[in-house]
């Protein structure tokens, strides 16, 4: 029965064998995750974010850039090495494209450890040293010192911090004082079941004896309330209303939940629909043969009111405005479905015209590498 669970929940995963589809698959992430930025700054522009809010989602979604290019060190060598190896890079092929949360945990413990990893290794200058004087005086590919200056290279990425954790803890910035203190909350996780990327932002409005993100009261069980609620599959309306009962002294004002993914390739992921045809019939190279889904569900309080607490007391509630056709379903004011693709499948997508992919946005990156917005 346990062998029975864990096939079902591996059957997905896919591990990279091979020097070329390695770097092909980090090479084509390197150009996705730099494309995301641009489109939280158009987002700016058209004033769907604010500087703050833009300038916040840039922080994560670098984060996540930073991971892959770790990682990409990690596993420069696949497929040239024989003997112990620090395994394959597996990802979730159906319905995700990204890395399986697994080596994102993997990766944590490297890095806990990556000091000491790197006082026992040789400077990337003697490795390099040792490689020429081994090309040039045995005629031969120095292949166990090119795998060692990549491990190297991947504990010193992880050094320098910024990295994509499986838990990126809540934070603060302070956004001013009306009646009360106004701070927006920001948070991520990797969400272990769908394998992606998941940003939280919350604006909250509190009056405290003293401001939430200094209080050793409050602040530590705010935090460990926001992650606990962070699945991907509960709603907003379930975690808004949970944190509004559970901190009488702090109102939610709005929460969003942003979902980076999935990344639909032809080359590399088993999809369903459409955009399966879509990718197929585009063809061509690796960075033209991709497709990445950016999903934004929102939630605005509409207004307050006064609900009796215990038999003398009144407290306030927030009133949370839910989307008319859908909101009772998905728990949200609004759900806001973008797409970010090269030109090529860009022009097969729109003559083929599919159902489904009519509202959501298209962010097109032109062939100067260009993210145009269409409408």
């Amino acid at each position: 029965m346990d062998n029975e669970v864990k096939d079902v929940l591996t059957s997905d995963h896919q591990e990279i064998y091979d020097t070329l589809v390695a770097r092909s698959y980090f090479g084509m992430f390197e150009k996705i995750t730099g494309h995301l930025a641009r489109v939280a700054d158009a987002m700016q522009d058209e004033g769907r974010l604010t500087r703050t809010e833009a300038r916040i989602l840039n922080a994560h979604v670098g984060s996540v850039a930073a991971t892959f290019r770790a990682l990409s060190w990690k596993y420069l060598m696949t497929g040239r090495v024989e003997g112990p190896l620090p395994g394959r890079l597996t990802f979730d092929r159906h319905e995700s494209g990204f890395p399986i949360a697994q080596e994102l945990m993997v990766m944590a413990v490297d890095a806990a450890q990556a000091e000491k990893h790197l006082a026992g290794m040789a400077s990337e200058a003697e490795l390099k040293d040792r490689m020429i004087r081994q090309i040039v005086g045995d005629l031969t590919i120095p292949t166990q010192l090119q795998f060692a200056l990549s491990q190297r290279l991947y504990y010193e990425a992880l050094l320098t911090g910024n990295l994509f954790q499986a838990r990126n803890d809540p934070d603060g910035q302070w956004l001013g004082e009306d009646e009360g203190r106004r701070f927006l909350l920001h948070w991520s996780v990797y969400d272990t079941q769908e394998n992606l990327p998941i940003i939280y932002l919350m604006d909250v409005e509190e009056a405290g004896r003293r401001p939430l993100l200094a209080d050793d009261r409050r602040w530590p069980q705010v935090r460990a309330h926001l992650m606990a609620q962070s699945v991907a599959g509960l709603k907003l309306l379930t975690i808004a209303q949970g944190f509004d009962t559970d901190f009488p002294d702090i109102q939610p004002k709005r929460l969003r939940r942003l979902r980076l993914g999935p990344m639909y390739s032809h080359a590399f992921t088993l999809q369903s629909g459409p955009i399966s045809q879509v990718l197929a019939n585009a063809g061509g190279p690796p960075d033209q043969d991709w497709a990445l889904v950016w999903t934004v569900e929102d939630l605005v309080s509409e207004r307050t009111e006064q609900v009796k607490d215990g038999w003398f007391s009144t407290t306030t509630r927030e009133i949370w405005k839910l989307d008319p056709l859908k909101g009772a379903e998905d728990g949200t004011t609004s759900t806001t479905r973008m797409i970010i693709l090269p030109e090529r499948p860009n022009q097969v997508l729109t003559e083929m015209n599919p159902p489904g992919f009519r509202d959501p946005r298209r962010f097109v990156v032109d062939a100067a590498g260009r993210l145009v917005p269409q409408r």
